[in-house]
């Protein structure tokens, strides 16, 4: 499925859900024929994200509504800076205000704590990624802000890589080997699966990373290893396979965790503890 049809489905999601069967305060007091202009402004620094997204929230209301971009998403923006404007029928823009903010903080703010990561590692080998731990029905909105901050996606669901975790491991007798050759199993079953699904098998210490590694298998995630454990890890797999850091990864931590020599450092919190850029929509007066 294209991301595009996606993310339109989200919009009109949260359209739907903030309208519902009308938005009374604005059909009662703005003329149908008004007309207006404003300008989204920062309130504080950030990298942007998702202005084609906030605009769907006006031209899904009405296609006369147009938002001109003064920045790119991957942007850094100080406070007070205009970020787009906007111009079109004033109840389309007063209807659809609060749902293209929602969209443009969360993702905006998404973005900006990635770039802080990203900037964090800068000179090391390590790739900043995100993870599943998305808000329920924003995953395509979540991952698009990462990229926007400078990291990379992970797997978009459980669709389109093989992860085996240690629930898994234990569902096959503690076995790392056994879930892999059952995958390895079913992909000889079902061609098309196997030529999409690489996969990663998470170790929690020496034994399981030896036994990883004799499988063959594209990625091997160090599930809350101590950078020494990691830097250990990073020696004895000698490149062998990429080495993908994850667990309670923080920005005063990443540093030392790139340091090790792992290829990527997934972090749970650019996603599922958010907090979003202070962003606001100035509608200019009627002068009716």
């Amino acid at each position: 499925m294209s991301t595009l049809p996606r993310i339109e489905d989200v919009v009109r999601r949260a359209l739907d859900e903030d309208i519902g069967d009308g938005d009374v305060t604005t059909n009662c007091t703005v003329p149908e024929d008004l007309w207006l202009t404003g300008r989204f402004v920062a309130k504080a620094e950030g990298v942007i994200a998702g202005l084609d997204v906030a605009t769907l929230a006006f031209t899904l209301l009405d296609a006369r509504v147009q938002v001109v971009r003064r920045v790119e998403d991957g942007t850094t923006v100080a406070p007070r800076q205009t970020i787009a404007t906007v111009e079109g029928p004033a109840r389309a823009l007063l209807t659809g205000e609060r749902t293209a903010l929602n969209i443009l903080q969360r993702m905006s703010g998404i973005a900006t704590a990635t770039r802080r990561f990203v900037e964090a590692v800068a000179g090391t080998r390590a790739i900043i990624l995100d993870t599943r731990k998305t808000a329920p029905g924003l995953r395509a909105l979540d991952k698009l802000a990462v990229r926007a901050g400078g990291g990379m996606n992970h797997r978009l669901g459980l669709f389109d890589m093989v992860m085996i975790k240690n629930n898994h491991i234990a569902a096959c007798g503690g076995s790392i080997t056994r879930a892999v050759e059952a995958v390895r199993a079913c992909d000889a079953a079902n061609p098309k699966h196997a030529a999409r699904c690489k996969i990663e098998v998470e170790v929690r210490d020496f034994r399981e990373l030896e036994e990883a590694l004799a499988l063959d298998v594209d990625l091997i995630m160090l599930d809350n290893m101590s950078v020494e454990d990691m830097r250990r890890a990073v020696k004895i797999v000698s490149g062998r396979v990429p080495l993908e850091a994850s667990g309670n990864v923080a920005l005063d931590t990443v540093r030392a965790i790139a340091e090790t020599g792992v290829d990527y450092i997934s972090i749970g919190a650019l996603t599922h503890s958010v907090k979003a850029l202070d962003i606001s929509l100035w509608l200019d007066e009627s002068s009716r």
